[in-house]
């Protein structure tokens, strides 16, 4: 009865992953078929020079490249204001809160999780308002306060996945290193954020996925449609997400939808970018590690 259970669950697994697989295969064929053929330079560049436009000596008005740079100034941005909080904030309730502490606090995070982005793009847009109306008159939507609502909205995954990262350690990983004379603080960093790393970084990939595609929360607080590439990070922006939104719901003939298709297929390969990027760094730190063992 046992071995047939466990058969029919390793089943139900294998079954799950490949309808998985299939269906990411499905959403990015069809990308490629609708948009493959509106990949190109002019797409990108319009009829900027790619040189010109790379070095920003001259502004690119009729292409993808404003929109893919912000993007990008957008992800980096939210996540290097999200990941110092939330990974401390999870190292604090993994080791130093009190069981009281983590319940009360852990309710609160899975209840921050599960907001729906517009909720928290409302927010963001309070904040604007707020800061415009009794801060300064001189404060509007922008790429800073856009990446700063997106941080708020990434927190509670990297808090969480921080924490289950740290707590799933085996104890006697935990006690080793005291039972040798190793204070808490080197216990931490010498111990168990080198074996938790790859959890937090399953958290930070999460995070940055998140920050790339979401549409809601920037469209209240600082995306448009034609702002060119931002020359601070206290101006309006473009996006993808935002782009392919417009486009998608306001097009005018068939091929601005299928260069939204097109712009689909860009948000992937940088998404893509970035994961490979955090995983690069992550290899860099383990193959680091092992050369001082």
């Amino acid at each position: 009865m046992n071995q047939c259970f466990e058969k029919i669950v390793i089943a139900w697994c294998w079954l799950s992953t490949f309808l998985l697989i299939t269906a990411v295969g499905v959403v990015i064929g069809f990308l490629v078929i609708k948009g493959g053929s509106a990949l190109n330079l002019k797409l990108i560049f319009g009829d900027t020079a790619p040189l010109d436009a790379l070095l920003l000596r001259r502004a690119v008005f009729d292409g993808l490249f404003p929109a893919i740079i912000g993007t990008l100034l957008l992800v980096l941005l939210a996540i290097l204001m999200a990941a110092p909080v939330g990974i401390l904030t999870g190292i604090y309730m993994a080791e130093y809160a009190s069981l009281s502490v983590k319940k009360r606090f852990g309710f609160f995070f899975d209840i921050l999780a599960g907001l729906p982005s517009i909720v928290v793009g409302l927010f963001g847009l309070a904040i604007v308002i707020f800061l415009h109306k009794y801060i300064s008159a001189h404060v509007y939507p922008c790429l800073f306060l856009s990446a700063m609502t997106l941080a708020f909205l990434v927190l509670p995954y990297l808090i969480r996945s921080t924490q289950g990262a740290l707590e799933a350690l085996p104890n006697t990983i935990r006690r080793t290193a005291p039972a040798l004379g190793a204070s808490r603080v080197q216990n931490l960093f010498l111990i168990l954020l080198p074996r938790a790393r790859d959890g937090i970084l399953n958290g930070v990939i999460l995070s940055i996925g998140r920050c790339a595609e979401d549409t809601a929360v920037i469209m209240l607080t600082g995306a448009v449609a034609m702002a060119g590439v931002p020359r601070s990070v206290f101006e309006n922006y473009e996006a993808l997400p935002f782009y392919i939104y417009y486009i998608s719901s306001q097009y005018a003939d068939q091929q601005e939808l299928l260069s939204g298709y097109a712009a689909a297929i860009i948000l992937l390969c940088l998404c893509g970018l970035l994961f490979m990027s955090a995983l690069y760094v992550n290899y860099n730190f383990r193959r680091g590690a092992m050369n001082r063992v």
